[in-house]
């Protein structure tokens, strides 16, 4: 006897699984230094900030983070110029060529009222060594992320970095957080 059985249920979707795979893809192709693939990953409407932490004087009682410094303050149209300049020999602080591992942790994933936009929220931690020495940094913090479900697959829309340091420790900061 043959039983045959048509089923019309679909999987719900676990979009913080799906969030959280998107993150890892991202950190890979960093790691990896495939940039190009790394665009794809960014929506046209991206807003990439790292606010300056502020540790002096009466404001940093209530705020944290600054409002207007930056260490860094990118939207799409800069991101995709900074990669196209690591293809190039003008990369000077990509030269050498950073080799970096990230980990990504903790990633909390809620509902924007867009119905296909999320806040995701990760620490990471971003281990940076260039060229042959012993010299290493390890840059660590939190990502405040907006991700866009789109019909192209997750893109990245807008990214705030708190960074847990006070001062950058780094010499300069050529890489992607």
């Amino acid at each position: 006897m043959t039983v045959s059985s048509t089923s019309t249920t679909t999987t719900p979707r676990d979009i913080a699984a799906e969030c959280t795979q998107f993150l890892f893809r991202e950190a890979e192709y960093l790691d990896h230094r495939e940039f190009h693939r790394w665009l794809e990953c960014l929506s046209e409407e991206l807003v990439y900030v790292m606010p300056v932490r502020v540790t002096r004087g009466a404001e940093a009682r209530n705020l944290e983070f600054s409002p207007v410094g930056f260490h860094m303050k990118d939207n799409y149209a800069s991101m995709k110029m900074r990669v196209s300049r690591l293809y190039t020999e003008h990369a000077y602080a990509e030269d050498p060529p950073s080799r970096t591992q990230r980990l990504v942790t903790n990633v909390r994933v809620d509902p924007l009222h867009a119905d296909d936009k999320y806040n995701v929220r990760s620490n990471f931690m971003c281990y940076r060594a260039q060229g042959d020495g012993t010299d290493s940094d390890l840059i660590v913090g939190e990502r405040f992320d907006v991700l866009h479900d789109t019909p192209d697959g997750w893109r990245l829309a807008a990214r705030t970095v708190h960074l847990a340091h006070t001062t950058l420790v780094t010499a300069n900061l050529g890489v992607f957080l």
